[in-house]
């Protein structure tokens, strides 16, 4: 049982390589003969074996008719492994990001498809996941969006991509394996806590619920708006009106009063301590408030905004293996 196990682990480690060597990682791939395999189906090895058994027939009995219709067969068959490479040959494959996702929630990975000539009833599947099947793809770029599965917080990396296509008639199977080095970040699972209120009345400020919370100012760059007329023409965002990217503002703020901070305590346990940052950074991005975080070894300054809060969750989402990394560096 042993010696089977280390086979099998031997085979696997084989057929990584092997593959890793002759379809490199990608975030585009175009698929062609290097990367199409093809192989009888179980229906297709049926259709063999029946051939096989009408030449028998035929010659045993001396009947040309019965002879000819196993060509006949053998020819379908035959036509079918040129239509099964067709049907994949030429088909271009892109990596784009997904929606964002927490841990125990399932990952959606985006792939963008297209071809040159139309192509039937494609599968797309991860690993031991749902299938998906395109009935049509033509040179119009179409999204798929392919589930994986994840219990844990970081950088998840779906694996190869298995594109497979049984057309026309079944009795063929041709399919690819593709790395579209897609990795993607599943940020920690919210736990609901009292961390946000604690910070809101730390100190002797009577206003503390207010604390973190912004008003329109001069002070600090908070993103861009769409322009409305009479508005000031030194606040164009020129440099964005020149790509093309229409009349745009800028939008400045001040702070009404001390930015919020996460601190990550190192004496709870981890998992229930970045659990409870993730919440309290939701809530407080969801309120407009400006805050900060403080994890051993990374600092990100008081900010505000949907970049900033993203920011925020994938630095908790990676503690501590972003520590390993810049030792590596």
């Amino acid at each position: 049982m042993a010696n089977t196990k280390v086979k099998q682990n031997r085979l696997s480690q084989w057929w990584q390589a092997w593959i890793a060597r002759r379809l490199p990682a990608s975030n585009k791939v175009t698929l062609a003969h290097r990367s199409i395999f093809i192989l009888p189906t179980g229906f297709g090895l049926f259709w063999l074996l029946f051939v096989v058994l009408l030449f028998l027939f035929g010659t045993n009995y001396q009947n040309n008719l019965v002879i000819g219709l196993s060509i006949l067969l053998l020819s379908l068959f035959n036509t079918c492994i040129i239509y099964s490479y067709r049907n994949l040959a030429g088909m271009t494959l892109e990596a784009k990001t997904g929606p964002e996702a927490y841990a125990g929630e399932t990952l959606l990975y985006g792939v963008i498809l297209h071809a040159k000539q139309v192509q039937h009833q494609v599968e797309l599947s991860y690993e031991k996941q749902r299938v998906q099947t395109l009935n049509r793809i033509d040179d119009k770029p179409q999204e798929a969006l392919l589930p994986l599965s994840n219990k844990r917080r970081g950088w998840v990396a779906p694996g190869r991509l298995r594109v497979e296509s049984r057309y026309p008639l079944g009795l063929c199977r041709a399919w690819s394996h593709v790395d579209l080095d897609n990795t993607q970040i599943a940020f920690a699972q919210p736990k609901p806590g009292q961390y946000e209120l604690s910070a809101e009345q730390q100190g002797d400020d009577h206003h503390a619920k207010e604390r973190g919370k912004s008003v329109v100012g001069v002070e600090e760059f908070h993103g861009l708006k769409p322009f409305v007329t009479g508005e000031s023409l030194n606040q164009i965002a020129w440099k964005q009106l020149a790509q093309g990217r229409g009349m745009l503002t800028k939008e400045f703020e001040q702070p009404q009063s001390a930015p919020q901070w996460l601190t990550l305590d190192t004496n709870a346990p981890l998992e229930e301590q970045v659990s409870l940052l993730t919440w309290a950074a939701d809530r407080l991005s969801a309120k407009g408030q400006i805050f900060g975080l403080k994890v051993p070894g990374k600092t990100l300054m008081p900010g505000s905004g949907e970049q900033h809060r993203h920011l925020v969750l994938s630095t908790l989402a990676v503690y501590p293996d972003h520590l390993e990394a810049s030792h590596g560096r």
